[in-house]
């Protein structure tokens, strides 16, 4: 087995943003909490 190379950390960002976004549910939920976070600021 050979060791994988290192990934830049572009490569890394750009994979998991490709990932959130095939997964609508974690995007959604994401969403929510900054939703959330937004109101309790601004009472």
């Amino acid at each position: 087995m050979r060791k994988p190379r290192k990934r830049s950390f572009a490569e890394l960002v750009s994979e998991n943003k490709s990932q959130l976004l095939k997964d609508r549910a974690a995007m959604e939920k994401i969403e929510m909490r900054l939703e959330e976070k937004r109101l309790g600021k601004a009472e």
